[in-house]
């Protein structure tokens, strides 16, 4: 079974569907978004700069956290409407605020995630090493309350430091799946490394930054790497025949392309 552990909603969600046809993928797991850049389907500088100044202005801190919060439960909505719609082929992964106290991280994941029946808590995107250190309370609640897992975007603007930040909280909470979203971009021999230390650590391989991070991951750490396509960003089609080609083994390319986020997940 072909599992794409990483979409963000595009609407229609016909036009997902179609688009996991298409490469030939059974289940997606989907993720909140904030920008719809699906939108901008004429595919020019301007309309793509409309929907990513959403997303700008989250990362430079510009939403006040009441307006931040009302975005996310939107987004929420979306991936429950999404999973609705086909749900024998669609599971989600929801969106949690950063800056919460481990108590209200708590009354999150029970009133946002668990009933909502998500498999899992992100995307976040830290914008700042201090945001990544947010995390803490959210991987305390995780761990003290389902152990579910938790997926970080750490490409541009997550630094190196940062990024050594959520490995040093991956360490403390070694209970808690951590999936390094994108593999760390420029800085994927570092996670890759440290992946291999640490058996909570999964790779996530979209967006990557060169073939070569991905062959290589799935060297060494074949158990853990998750085929994400993070599409609308990416398409599955091409990010699933990446894997196929670089991979050692078939077998290994089929735990990335479904087997190990089944596992994970319990799918």
């Amino acid at each position: 079974m072909i599992i794409d552990s990483h979409e963000h909603v595009m609407l229609p969600t016909a036009s997902q569907i179609q688009k996991m046809d298409d490469a030939g993928v059974d289940k997606t797991i989907l993720f909140p978004t904030t920008p719809h850049v699906e939108k901008a389907a004429d595919g020019t500088l301007d309309a793509m700069e409309r929907e990513m100044q959403v997303l700008y202005r989250l990362l430079s801190g510009r939403y006040a956290p009441e307006e931040r919060i009302e975005a996310m439960k939107q987004s929420i909505l979306e991936v429950k409407q999404a999973i609705a719609f086909a749900p024998n082929r669609l599971y989600g992964f929801g969106a949690v605020p950063l800056g919460l106290s481990e108590g209200a991280a708590a009354d999150w994941l029970e009133t946002q995630i668990i009933q909502n029946r998500f498999r899992g808590l992100g995307e976040f995107t830290p914008g700042s090493e201090q945001q990544v250190a947010q995390l803490e309370p959210i991987l305390r609640a995780a761990a003290d309350y389902h152990r579910l897992p938790v997926w970080v975007h750490t490409f541009h603007p997550v630094s190196l430091d940062g990024m050594k930040v959520l490995m040093e909280l991956c360490r403390s909470y070694s209970s808690v799946p951590v999936i390094f979203g994108h593999m760390g971009g420029t800085n994927w021999m570092e996670v890759i490394a440290f992946a291999k230390q640490n058996p909570n650590a999964y790779l996530d391989l979209s967006a990557a930054f060169t073939s070569l991070s991905v062959k290589t991951a799935l060297v060494e750490v074949p158990e853990r790497c998750l085929f994400g396509s993070d599409a609308p960003f990416g398409e599955p089609k091409l990010t699933r025949q990446l894997i196929e080609f670089v991979s050692p083994s078939k077998q290994v390319a089929k735990r990335a392309l479904g087997e190990n986020i089944a596992e994970l997940l319990r799918l």
